[in-house]
């Protein structure tokens, strides 16, 4: 409602509260003096029913008119004398009663009116409000359902970016990876034609075809491994929680960069602490995260003419609870002013890089509670450092909750 609607608004309803108040007060003589032979006090009754009338309707102003019209009506016909304004002192007491009474009615009725016409205006602000509060809920459902579906789309964005890093880093070892595999088939092949010779010799020899059997099925678990290890880290799929030994998984790793190691004369150092307590996570995303910290190491040492080139990995137990995974090359090293960058998105100091490897390695490291971060080796090289949670910590922790 505009400002002059109001304003009409308030003029009409004052205007019809007066003239409430007069009708009031012209209805409550005319019965009273209708009714004024047969009943004893009805006057009274009905002049402060008129007034409470006129209060309730009209508000506090029409209120007051109606009271001063009904003293003023009570006077000139039921007091002495009859038909004029003259006060009789005789009849003052009975006129402050009635003034008092009348009063008294009208203030109370005008303040009832007010309290309910509050409570009115209390419930309508309070619908409106709750209204508000209902369409800002569904508002914020909405948002609330649409955050959910950005995060869930960065979710999925976030691993297929993981995999194709994952498939990058497995293309360029290629060669070591198809030099890996091809080890154990020879050796699947050599030992099984040895077993068939010793078994064709006559008389058979049964402990040499054994122990050439034996090396065939120990060289076709090797393989499998290695296919398994392969198929881990190039399959798309949601993260698989499970508890694994985090030693194991590093083997596995390494055996994919064995060539590449070869080939550019890189000594591997290893230092996995046995007894190490398992860890509880996806095992294919923390090969991944091995995986390309050793390839970023083979790089950085590559990249360098310097020797001896060396590449120490190793894990042991760091604190109550935290199983620590270190990653050490003696390549180039870290720039003092890029420390606090490498971990960025597409920060890189690759010519052909994407810069996305090791922010992806963060990523899956803090996604299964850990910490990563890298510092420089001296005298020369860096250092990777990632902690991990281990299984029973987190056991711990779960029943504590």
């Amino acid at each position: 409602m505009t400002k002059p609607d109001r304003r009409r608004w308030f003029n009409s309803h004052v205007t019809a509260g007066y003239a409430i108040a007069v009708g009031s007060v012209a209805a409550a003589a005319s019965g009273s003096l209708w009714l004024g032979i047969y009943a004893v006090g009805a006057p009274v009754s009905l002049f402060l029913c008129g007034i409470m009338f006129t209060a309730w309707f009209g508000g506090f102003g029409p209120g007051l008119l109606a009271t001063t019209l009904s003293i003023l009506a009570f006077k000139y016909y039921y007091t002495v004398p009859f038909h004029a304004f003259a006060v009789d002192v005789k009849e003052i007491p009975r006129i402050f009663v009635f003034a008092l009474s009348a009063l008294f009615a009208g203030v109370l009725s005008a303040a009832q009116r007010n309290a309910t016409e509050s409570l009115r205006r209390a419930r309508d602000d309070l619908n409106g409000t709750v209204q508000q509060l209902t369409r800002s809920n569904q508002a914020l459902h909405a948002e609330n359902a649409e955050r959910m579906r950005a995060e869930e789309a960065l979710r999925n964005a976030h691993a297929d970016l993981a995999r194709v890093a994952r498939l990058t880093t497995m293309g360029e070892l290629a060669a070591s990876i198809a030099h890996e595999v091809n080890q154990p088939l020879m050796a699947v092949v050599t030992n099984a034609d040895t077993c068939s010779r010793w078994l064709v010799q006559d008389p058979p020899d049964l402990d040499e075809a054994r122990q050439a059997a034996e090396r065939t099925v120990n060289a076709g678990h090797r393989a499998a491994d290695i296919i398994r290890t392969i198929r881990t880290l190039a399959r798309k799929s949601t993260p698989e929680v499970t508890r694994f030994d985090i030693n194991s998984a590093i083997t596995d790793v390494l055996a994919l960069t064995r060539g590449e190691l070869q080939r550019y004369d890189i000594l591997l150092e290893t230092e996995l602490s046995a007894g190490l307590e398992p860890v509880t996570g996806d095992r294919g995303q923390m090969q991944q995260v091995v995986l390309n910290l050793v390839v970023n190491g083979i790089e950085a040492m590559t990249a360098s003419a310097r020797r001896p080139r060396v590449l120490r990995v190793s894990s042991r137990m760091a604190g109550p609870g935290d199983v620590s995974i270190v990653v050490a090359d003696t390549g180039t090293g870290l720039d003092t002013a890029e420390v606090d960058h490498i971990f960025d998105a597409f920060f890189t100091t690759k010519p052909e890089g994407m810069g996305m490897g090791l922010s992806i390695c963060r990523s899956i490291v803090e996604a299964h509670g850990g910490r990563l971060w890298a510092s420089p080796s001296s005298p020369r090289g860096s250092v990777f450092h990632f902690t991990l949670p281990a299984a029973a910590k987190e056991v711990l922790n779960g029943r504590a909750g």
